[in-house]
Protein backbone atom coordinates (compact mmCIF):
# COMPACT_ATOMS: atom_id res chain seq x y z
CA UNK A 1 0.00 0.00 0.00
CA UNK A 2 1.32 3.53 -0.76
CA UNK A 3 2.04 6.05 1.69
CA UNK A 4 0.18 9.32 0.98
CA UNK A 5 2.30 12.23 0.57
CA UNK A 6 3.64 13.87 3.65
CA UNK A 7 1.86 17.39 2.08
CA UNK A 8 -1.48 16.13 1.49
CA UNK A 9 -3.26 17.75 4.17
CA UNK A 10 -1.73 21.08 3.25
CA UNK A 11 -2.69 20.28 -0.26
CA UNK A 12 -6.17 19.53 0.79
CA UNK A 13 -6.57 22.36 2.87
CA UNK A 14 -5.55 24.95 0.26
CA UNK A 15 -7.59 23.38 -2.24
CA UNK A 16 -10.73 24.09 0.02
CA UNK A 17 -9.90 27.48 0.71
CA UNK A 18 -12.42 28.69 -0.90
CA UNK A 19 -15.45 26.46 0.47
CA UNK A 20 -14.05 27.13 3.75
CA UNK A 21 -14.53 31.21 3.55
CA UNK A 22 -17.88 30.41 2.46
CA UNK A 23 -18.36 28.39 5.20
CA UNK A 24 -16.84 30.93 7.74
CA UNK A 25 -20.02 32.95 8.32
CA UNK A 26 -22.10 30.55 9.07
CA UNK A 27 -19.34 29.00 11.83
CA UNK A 28 -19.39 32.25 13.23
CA UNK A 29 -22.85 32.61 13.67
CA UNK A 30 -23.11 29.57 15.40
CA UNK A 31 -20.23 29.80 17.80
CA UNK A 32 -21.66 33.14 18.93
CA UNK A 33 -25.02 32.08 19.53
CA UNK A 34 -25.23 28.20 19.67
CA UNK A 35 -21.76 28.16 21.65
CA UNK A 36 -20.92 30.84 23.47
CA UNK A 37 -24.14 30.93 25.18
CA UNK A 38 -23.44 27.35 26.86
CA UNK A 39 -21.65 29.45 28.86
CA UNK A 40 -24.98 30.46 30.93
CA UNK A 41 -25.72 26.94 31.67
CA UNK A 42 -23.67 27.45 34.76
CA UNK A 43 -26.81 29.50 36.12
CA UNK A 44 -28.71 26.64 36.57
CA UNK A 45 -25.78 25.60 39.41
CA UNK A 46 -26.32 29.17 40.94
CA UNK A 47 -28.18 31.31 42.80
CA UNK A 48 -28.38 33.87 40.61
CA UNK A 49 -28.91 37.98 41.19
CA UNK A 50 -28.38 40.38 38.62
CA UNK A 51 -26.40 42.60 40.98
CA UNK A 52 -23.53 39.69 41.70
CA UNK A 53 -23.94 38.55 37.61
CA UNK A 54 -22.99 34.98 36.71
CA UNK A 55 -19.30 35.08 37.76
CA UNK A 56 -20.62 36.47 41.18
CA UNK A 57 -23.63 34.73 42.38
CA UNK A 58 -23.47 32.26 45.34
CA UNK A 59 -23.10 28.35 44.06
CA UNK A 60 -25.67 26.00 45.13
CA UNK A 61 -24.86 23.02 43.14
CA UNK A 62 -27.66 21.04 42.76
CA UNK A 63 -30.41 22.76 44.79
CA UNK A 64 -32.68 23.86 41.94
CA UNK A 65 -32.43 20.32 40.39
CA UNK A 66 -34.03 18.86 43.35
CA UNK A 67 -36.59 21.60 44.08
CA UNK A 68 -38.39 21.01 40.93
CA UNK A 69 -38.39 17.34 41.05
CA UNK A 70 -39.54 17.74 45.03
CA UNK A 71 -42.25 20.12 44.03
CA UNK A 72 -45.98 19.20 43.30
CA UNK A 73 -45.74 20.27 40.06
CA UNK A 74 -42.92 17.87 38.63
CA UNK A 75 -44.79 15.28 38.27
CA UNK A 76 -47.76 17.18 36.30
CA UNK A 77 -45.21 18.71 33.93
CA UNK A 78 -43.44 15.64 33.17
CA UNK A 79 -46.35 13.24 32.74
CA UNK A 80 -48.24 16.11 30.24
CA UNK A 81 -45.21 16.55 28.59
CA UNK A 82 -44.24 13.10 27.74
CA UNK A 83 -47.84 11.67 27.37
CA UNK A 84 -48.33 14.24 24.38
CA UNK A 85 -45.32 14.29 22.34
CA UNK A 86 -45.46 10.50 22.49
CA UNK A 87 -48.98 10.65 21.27
CA UNK A 88 -47.81 13.38 18.50
CA UNK A 89 -44.78 11.50 17.48
CA UNK A 90 -46.28 7.92 16.93
CA UNK A 91 -49.85 10.00 15.56
CA UNK A 92 -48.23 12.31 13.33
CA UNK A 93 -46.06 10.06 12.15
CA UNK A 94 -48.69 7.64 10.81
CA UNK A 95 -50.93 10.44 9.79
CA UNK A 96 -48.00 12.00 8.01
CA UNK A 97 -47.09 8.75 6.24
CA UNK A 98 -50.41 8.75 5.32
CA UNK A 99 -51.20 11.39 3.87
CA UNK A 100 -47.71 11.31 1.83
CA UNK A 101 -48.99 7.77 0.22
CA UNK A 102 -52.82 9.45 -0.62
CA UNK A 103 -50.50 12.09 -1.93
CA UNK A 104 -48.91 9.91 -4.59
CA UNK A 105 -51.63 8.14 -5.37
CA UNK A 106 -52.96 11.18 -7.29
CA UNK A 107 -52.40 11.85 -10.90
CA UNK A 108 -54.10 14.39 -11.41
CA UNK A 109 -51.54 17.37 -11.14
CA UNK A 110 -54.18 20.26 -10.77
CA UNK A 111 -55.42 18.56 -7.74
CA UNK A 112 -52.10 17.63 -6.21
CA UNK A 113 -50.89 20.96 -6.66
CA UNK A 114 -54.51 22.14 -4.58
CA UNK A 115 -54.39 19.50 -1.89
CA UNK A 116 -50.90 19.78 -0.96
CA UNK A 117 -51.36 23.85 -0.94
CA UNK A 118 -54.28 23.32 1.58
CA UNK A 119 -52.68 21.32 3.31
CA UNK A 120 -49.45 22.78 3.86
CA UNK A 121 -50.87 26.35 4.57
CA UNK A 122 -51.94 25.92 8.23
CA UNK A 123 -48.09 25.55 9.03
CA UNK A 124 -47.39 29.45 8.17
CA UNK A 125 -50.29 30.36 10.42
CA UNK A 126 -48.68 31.51 13.87
CA UNK A 127 -50.04 30.34 17.01
CA UNK A 128 -51.80 32.93 17.70
CA UNK A 129 -54.38 33.55 14.76
CA UNK A 130 -54.89 29.72 15.34
CA UNK A 131 -55.72 31.08 19.01
CA UNK A 132 -58.57 33.07 17.58
CA UNK A 133 -59.72 30.69 15.68
CA UNK A 134 -59.85 28.68 18.42
CA UNK A 135 -61.32 31.48 20.57
CA UNK A 136 -64.25 31.83 17.98
CA UNK A 137 -65.25 28.80 18.15
CA UNK A 138 -64.79 27.62 21.98
CA UNK A 139 -65.85 31.34 23.39
CA UNK A 140 -68.68 30.37 26.21
CA UNK A 141 -70.53 33.77 25.11
CA UNK A 142 -69.94 33.69 21.05
CA UNK A 143 -68.47 30.91 20.42
CA UNK A 144 -69.58 28.88 16.86
CA UNK A 145 -69.72 25.28 18.87
CA UNK A 146 -71.95 26.65 21.94
CA UNK A 147 -74.27 28.50 18.94
CA UNK A 148 -74.37 24.97 17.21
CA UNK A 149 -74.72 22.94 20.74
CA UNK A 150 -78.05 25.91 21.37
CA UNK A 151 -79.56 24.92 18.08
CA UNK A 152 -79.82 21.51 19.15
CA UNK A 153 -81.47 22.33 22.58
CA UNK A 154 -77.70 21.34 24.21
CA UNK A 155 -76.58 23.22 27.12
CA UNK A 156 -73.73 25.64 27.01
CA UNK A 157 -70.00 23.95 27.52
CA UNK A 158 -67.26 25.94 29.01
CA UNK A 159 -64.58 25.07 26.96
CA UNK A 160 -61.94 27.31 28.88
CA UNK A 161 -62.68 25.58 32.05
CA UNK A 162 -63.03 22.25 31.48
CA UNK A 163 -59.42 20.26 30.83
CA UNK A 164 -61.30 16.89 29.95
CA UNK A 165 -61.79 18.43 26.53
CA UNK A 166 -58.40 19.90 26.02
CA UNK A 167 -56.25 16.71 25.36
CA UNK A 168 -58.65 16.52 22.26
CA UNK A 169 -58.49 19.79 21.18
CA UNK A 170 -55.11 20.01 21.35
CA UNK A 171 -54.44 17.10 19.45
CA UNK A 172 -56.79 18.02 16.44
CA UNK A 173 -54.74 21.15 16.76
CA UNK A 174 -51.51 19.97 16.43
CA UNK A 175 -52.27 17.51 13.92
CA UNK A 176 -53.89 20.00 11.54
CA UNK A 177 -51.15 22.43 11.81
CA UNK A 178 -48.14 19.84 11.26
CA UNK A 179 -49.32 17.04 9.82
CA UNK A 180 -49.14 18.92 6.06
CA UNK A 181 -45.59 20.34 6.10
CA UNK A 182 -44.50 17.14 7.50
CA UNK A 183 -45.76 14.65 5.18
CA UNK A 184 -43.76 16.53 2.33
CA UNK A 185 -40.66 14.69 3.58
CA UNK A 186 -42.27 11.85 3.13
CA UNK A 187 -43.34 12.52 -0.13
CA UNK A 188 -40.24 13.57 -1.93
CA UNK A 189 -39.08 10.09 -0.33
CA UNK A 190 -41.63 8.69 -2.37
CA UNK A 191 -40.98 10.54 -5.82
CA UNK A 192 -37.56 8.91 -5.84
CA UNK A 193 -38.70 5.22 -5.94
CA UNK A 194 -38.43 3.73 -9.03
CA UNK A 195 -41.75 3.17 -11.15
CA UNK A 196 -40.53 0.29 -12.43
CA UNK A 197 -40.96 -1.21 -9.23
CA UNK A 198 -44.30 -0.66 -8.89
CA UNK A 199 -44.97 -2.03 -13.17
CA UNK A 200 -43.53 -5.39 -11.42
CA UNK A 201 -45.42 -5.85 -8.96
CA UNK A 202 -48.40 -4.67 -10.67
CA UNK A 203 -47.71 -7.69 -13.56
CA UNK A 204 -47.11 -9.95 -10.67
CA UNK A 205 -50.33 -9.48 -9.31
CA UNK A 206 -50.19 -7.02 -6.19
CA UNK A 207 -53.09 -4.73 -5.63
CA UNK A 208 -52.23 -0.97 -4.70
CA UNK A 209 -52.63 -2.29 -1.08
CA UNK A 210 -49.66 -4.87 -1.77
CA UNK A 211 -47.95 -2.43 -3.68
CA UNK A 212 -48.03 0.37 -0.58
CA UNK A 213 -46.56 -2.12 2.44
CA UNK A 214 -44.11 -4.03 -0.06
CA UNK A 215 -42.27 -0.85 -2.19
CA UNK A 216 -43.82 2.36 -0.96
CA UNK A 217 -43.60 2.14 2.77
CA UNK A 218 -40.14 -0.14 2.90
CA UNK A 219 -38.99 2.38 0.97
CA UNK A 220 -39.36 5.41 3.33
CA UNK A 221 -38.73 3.30 6.35
CA UNK A 222 -35.22 4.69 6.64
CA UNK A 223 -36.65 8.33 6.35
CA UNK A 224 -39.44 7.21 9.18
CA UNK A 225 -36.50 6.14 11.37
CA UNK A 226 -34.45 9.23 11.19
CA UNK A 227 -36.99 11.44 11.77
CA UNK A 228 -38.59 9.85 14.49
CA UNK A 229 -34.92 9.72 16.27
CA UNK A 230 -34.65 13.41 16.03
CA UNK A 231 -38.43 13.41 17.43
CA UNK A 232 -37.53 11.30 20.32
CA UNK A 233 -34.58 14.02 21.27
CA UNK A 234 -37.25 16.67 21.76
CA UNK A 235 -39.63 14.21 23.68
CA UNK A 236 -39.02 17.35 26.91
CA UNK A 237 -39.90 19.95 24.52
CA UNK A 238 -43.13 21.15 23.52
CA UNK A 239 -44.54 23.55 21.21
CA UNK A 240 -44.96 26.57 23.77
CA UNK A 241 -47.69 28.36 21.24
CA UNK A 242 -50.15 25.36 21.44
CA UNK A 243 -49.69 25.01 24.92
CA UNK A 244 -50.16 28.51 25.93
CA UNK A 245 -51.93 30.40 23.36
CA UNK A 246 -54.33 27.97 22.09
CA UNK A 247 -55.95 27.26 26.07
CA UNK A 248 -55.39 30.75 26.52
CA UNK A 249 -53.09 30.25 29.76
CA UNK A 250 -55.86 29.35 31.45
CA UNK A 251 -55.46 28.19 34.79
CA UNK A 252 -58.15 25.92 35.08
CA UNK A 253 -56.52 24.23 32.05
CA UNK A 254 -53.00 23.38 33.76
CA UNK A 255 -54.22 19.59 34.71
CA UNK A 256 -53.99 19.16 31.04
CA UNK A 257 -52.38 21.87 29.13
CA UNK A 258 -49.17 22.42 31.68
CA UNK A 259 -46.17 21.34 30.09
CA UNK A 260 -42.29 22.39 30.76
CA UNK A 261 -42.34 24.73 28.13
CA UNK A 262 -45.12 26.70 29.58
CA UNK A 263 -43.72 25.98 33.55
CA UNK A 264 -40.47 27.62 31.85
CA UNK A 265 -41.98 30.83 30.60
CA UNK A 266 -43.71 31.13 33.93
CA UNK A 267 -40.37 31.06 35.74
CA UNK A 268 -38.93 33.21 33.35
CA UNK A 269 -41.90 36.21 33.40
CA UNK A 270 -41.00 35.67 37.70
CA UNK A 271 -37.28 36.19 37.43
CA UNK A 272 -36.64 32.72 38.75
CA UNK A 273 -33.34 32.50 36.14
CA UNK A 274 -31.52 29.80 37.51
CA UNK A 275 -34.32 27.30 38.01
CA UNK A 276 -35.03 27.87 34.70
CA UNK A 277 -32.10 27.37 33.72
CA UNK A 278 -31.57 23.91 35.94
CA UNK A 279 -35.05 23.15 33.71
CA UNK A 280 -34.12 23.88 30.70
CA UNK A 281 -30.81 21.37 31.21
CA UNK A 282 -31.93 18.85 32.36
CA UNK A 283 -34.21 18.99 29.44
CA UNK A 284 -31.61 19.33 26.56
CA UNK A 285 -29.71 16.41 28.81
CA UNK A 286 -32.22 13.79 28.50
CA UNK A 287 -32.95 15.00 25.01
CA UNK A 288 -29.39 14.33 23.98
CA UNK A 289 -29.31 10.64 25.65
CA UNK A 290 -32.92 9.69 23.94
CA UNK A 291 -31.59 10.82 20.67
CA UNK A 292 -28.19 8.72 21.20
CA UNK A 293 -29.91 5.74 22.61
CA UNK A 294 -32.85 5.88 19.80
CA UNK A 295 -30.23 6.11 17.21
CA UNK A 296 -28.15 3.13 18.88
CA UNK A 297 -31.26 0.91 19.17
CA UNK A 298 -32.12 1.17 15.69
CA UNK A 299 -28.42 0.79 14.51
CA UNK A 300 -28.89 -2.39 16.17
CA UNK A 301 -31.84 -3.71 14.58
CA UNK A 302 -31.13 -2.13 11.10
CA UNK A 303 -27.64 -0.07 10.75
CA UNK A 304 -29.02 1.70 7.35
CA UNK A 305 -31.79 3.27 8.97
CA UNK A 306 -29.66 4.72 11.59
CA UNK A 307 -29.14 8.59 11.72
CA UNK A 308 -25.19 8.20 12.46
Amino acid sequence: MTKPPKNALRTRIVNNIPLAIMCLPAAIYMFCFCYMPMFGVVIAFKDYNYVDGILGSPWVGFEHFKFFFESNEAALLLRNTILYNVLFILLGTFLKVLVAILLYEITSRVALKAYQTSIILPNFISWVLVAYIGYALFSSETGMLNAILNNLGKQDIQWYSEPKYWPYILTIFEMWKGVGMGCIIYYAALMAVDKSLYEAAEIDGANRFKQITSISIPTILPTICILLIMSVGGILGGDFGLFFQLPRNSGALYPVTDVISTYVYRGLTSGEMSSTAAIGLFQNAVGLVLTLGTNLFVKKVNPENAMF
